[in-house]
């Protein structure tokens, strides 16, 4: 069992950088994969970043790339998503999802999710 708390989010203007957090809890927390996914109102919720259990691989949405970076801490059973340069365009509920050492952009391929962090930025 693996439970997941994000935290971070919030107000930003376009261009300014947020860095969002996923506390996780569990003792094999490090062999999950982990990836972030965002939903606008109205929209699907899509992939934007994952990293491999080992830290050794990460996948990131086309949108995103460059902008945002994705790291973990196993010993802190944490992981992070760096946005900079942010856009209108990235405001959503951001989600952290965990599943067992394989590494998928498919929402349905991941066991546990967190409840989420509003990012929100304003033009």
């Amino acid at each position: 069992q693996v439970q997941l708390v994000e935290s971070g989010g919030g107000l930003v203007q376009a261009g300014g950088s947020l860095r969002l957090s996923c506390a996780a809890s569990g003792r094999t927390f490090s062999s999950y994969s982990v990836g972030w996914f965002r939903q606008a109102p109205g929209k699907e919720r899509e992939f934007v970043a994952a990293i491999r259990w080992s830290g050794r691989g990460t996948v990131y949405a086309d949108s995103v790339k460059g902008r945002f970076t994705i790291s973990r801490d196993n010993a802190k059973n944490t992981v992070y998503l760096q946005m900079n340069s942010l856009k209108p365009e990235d405001t959503a509920v951001y989600y952290c999802a965990a599943e067992y050492r394989a590494i998928h952009s498919t929402p349905g391929s991941y066991d546990y999710w967190g409840q989420g962090t509003q990012v929100t930025v304003s033009s």
